[in-house]
């Protein structure tokens, strides 16, 4: 059994990291609250985007732009994997990892370009045979707007100049604070789904400017959106899975002391209970 001055050390350091990992959990608590709602905010803007250009380009024709026709054939696949800069965010990571790891099996290794926006993934896929097209690390306050339209404005631009056939975008989908889904998505060519979509819609439109030059535009916007949209929602889950896993640490914690507070008791007596023994033992030697 440990000495007493051992169990009390370690008690005094379980102590210490349960602080820690409360006010990790009350600041990850804290934020979540404004991601959530950034996130759900943004998928009616999102569906009401992707309803009008499907509208549109029902009207229009696929021809009509680039960025709605697939290719014959998939030689080349871009692929986005956002995960977190930091840890301590339970399988947050690792569940996205398994997922890229699933989707270069599924697509071939060779085919694929990864871009990383977070360190977790770059750190995991930076030792291992991956082609790595680009990464985005330690970004304070997670990924913003602009590095959206950053993206955007790249994948468009290669995806019109034959570059690559396909962009998918993989990353944790929001439910709530306890459920996360990591997701493969398809960005480009835009999903023909869209397209279909329209057909429940019959209503027609005057357009100003004309349709195809609305049709381009809206294609744009829709994939800004969408790497956007993508960003709002890993981080939404960043901050769910990082105060769920930080509540089981603080829980797990208080277990922890509450067993050690029992050994080190039992530890007390036992060394009372020897040393009351040592004492009754010398007062029968000396009356021998």
């Amino acid at each position: 059994m440990p000495s007493l001055k051992a169990i009390r050390k370690r008690v005094t350091s379980v102590r210490n990291t349960q602080k820690i990992t409360k006010a990790m959990k009350m600041v990850s608590a804290a934020k979540l609250r404004r991601a959530q709602d950034a996130a759900v905010a943004a998928r009616p803007y999102a569906q009401k985007l992707t309803a009008l250009l499907a509208n549109v380009a029902a009207r229009v024709g696929t021809s009509a732009n680039p960025l709605l026709q697939g290719r014959e054939e998939i030689r080349t696949i871009h692929a986005v994997l956002i995960t977190a800069d930091r840890g301590l965010c339970g399988g947050y990571n690792s569940n996205l990892i398994r997922k890229t790891e699933a989707f270069l099996r599924e697509h071939g290794r060779d085919k694929v370009r990864l871009t990383f926006v977070g360190r977790r993934g770059f750190d995991y896929f930076k030792r291992r045979p991956v082609n790595i097209a680009d990464k985005h690390i330690n970004l304070f306050g997670g990924p913003q707007l602009s590095l959206a339209q950053q993206l955007a404005q790249q994948f468009i631009r290669e995806y019109v100049e034959g570059e690559t056939d396909a962009v998918y975008l993989i990353y944790n989908q929001f439910r709530s604070a306890l459920v996360q889904t990591p997701v493969a998505e398809q960005l480009l060519p835009v999903p023909a789904g869209v397209d279909a979509a329209a057909n429940a819609d019959s209503t027609d439109y005057l357009y100003e400017p004309d349709a195809g030059q609305l049709l381009d535009n809206l294609t744009r916007r829709y994939v800004t959106v969408l790497v956007h949209r993508a960003f709002l929602e890993a981080v939404a889950s960043e901050h769910g899975a990082r105060m769920t896993a930080m509540d089981s640490a603080t829980s797990n914690a208080s277990e922890m002391i509450d067993r050690l507070t029992l050994q080190m008791n039992r530890a007390r007596q036992a060394g009372i209970t020897k040393e009351l023994m040592e004492i009754v033992g010398g007062a029968e030697a000396l009356n021998a």
